[in-house]
């Protein structure tokens, strides 16, 4: 199970015992929101892009979409999600599931801005119906992002 390697990239760092696991689907932002009670914006939602090099994953906040012009200019390349089978073979979690954290090495994780507004956010820990609470700082530093990028938009609205 993805969670079982969430938790185990988790336990060194002494925070596994964090994962939160819900008896109701967080499968997607509003079901997320409601299992955790919070708004659907600080729900850190990882989107999966194929590029040349492979898998790009970007974290946002919940009520970001991604804006298709500032996506290429920085990968230099239209924007196009993985299908969940590549989705699984990139990265080894399901949709629903997919994080930034326990990878296999080539996946690239970038932080989009939009979740900046937030002291902590909620992204998910490996399955479909988990999260873990982490502040932006410990989103960056745990998932070993290569940095903050603003490919968002739609989400200054509610700011």
């Amino acid at each position: 199970m993805s969670i079982e390697k969430v938790r185990d990239y988790f336990r060194p760092l002494g925070r596994e015992g964090d994962i939160l696991e819900f008896p109701v689907s967080s499968a997607t932002v509003e079901l997320a929101a409601q299992a955790v009670g919070v708004i659907p914006a600080r729900i850190a939602k990882t989107l999966s892009f194929l590029v040349e090099e492979g898998c790009v994953l970007i974290v946002t906040a919940g009520d970001a979409k991604i804006d298709n012009g500032r996506y290429k200019a920085i990968f230099h390349t239209k924007a196009k999600m993985l299908t969940p089978e590549q989705v699984s073979a990139f990265t080894g979690h399901a949709i629903g599931g997919v994080c930034p954290f326990g990878n296999p090495a080539g996946v690239r994780t970038y932080l989009d801005i939009s979740l900046q507004r937030f002291d902590t956010v909620f992204p998910a820990a490996g399955s479909g119906n988990s999260a873990i609470e982490l502040s932006c700082g410990e989103l960056a530093e745990y998932s070993r992002s290569l940095g903050w990028i603003d490919v968002c938009k739609g989400w200054q609205d509610s700011v």
